[in-house]
């Protein structure tokens, strides 16, 4: 398949345990030459099996906030006591190769470019929620990981109820992906990333 029309970044945003690693793990799968992640920067330990410069850059909460302060990312957010950041530089040298970059992007990250894109000065790309079935079904999920304690699964489901009713302001999100069947989900996304772009936005 040729690459999309359009180009733009695609920014993946949606609660923890939503599946939104699933769906667009299967994107790079099935379109190796043409999907590429960015690795964002954070603050908060590896998990197992993570590695350095591959899932994420890991770094300490003094080098993060110095990157910070050189305009380095596109956004930046802290959730759960953890920083995380989008790198300006690696977007710009992905595309830069001809890839489509696909970002993994908290609410409070997708906030602060819908800001500036207010402002006229933003990251140019197309936004795209993957929400749960129900609530329900996204705290099986959680708990069917056996990483997250009591804790972590209340606030993230607290934080999902607030991810949900963001979702739903005007003008967010190009499309909202109800991902209650994987297949189902991935072509309503495959879908939406390869349909025709408006003549200004070709690359």
């Amino acid at each position: 398949m040729a690459p999309p029309s359009d180009s733009r970044p695609i920014v993946i945003s949606g609660p923890s345990g939503v599946g939104k690693g699933t769906l667009y793990n299967l994107l790079f799968t099935r379109h190796p030459d043409t999907f590429t992640s960015s690795v964002s920067h954070t603050t908060r330990g590896p998990r197992e099996g993570e590695k350095h410069g591959e899932h994420y850059h890991f770094t300490t909460m003094e080098d993060f906030e110095q990157l910070i302060s050189k305009d380095a990312f596109i956004e930046h957010a802290k959730f759960g006591g953890n920083r995380y950041g989008t790198s300006k530089q690696t977007v710009a040298d992905q595309t830069a190769k001809g890839r489509v970059v696909v970002l993994d992007i908290e609410m409070e990250g997708v906030k602060q470019i819908q800001e500036q894109r207010a402002r006229g000065s933003s990251l140019d790309a197309r936004y795209v929620f993957i929400a749960p079935p129900s609530v329900e079904v996204l705290e099986k999920r959680l708990r069917g990981r056996g990483t997250e304690k009591e804790e972590s699964v209340q606030k993230r489901l607290a934080q999902a109820l607030v991810e949900i009713e963001y979702s739903k302001t005007p003008g967010v999100h190009d499309k909202i992906i109800v991902n209650d069947d994987l297949e189902k989900a991935y072509k309503e996304l495959e879908d939406f990333i390869y349909q025709p772009a408006p003549a200004a936005t070709k690359a």
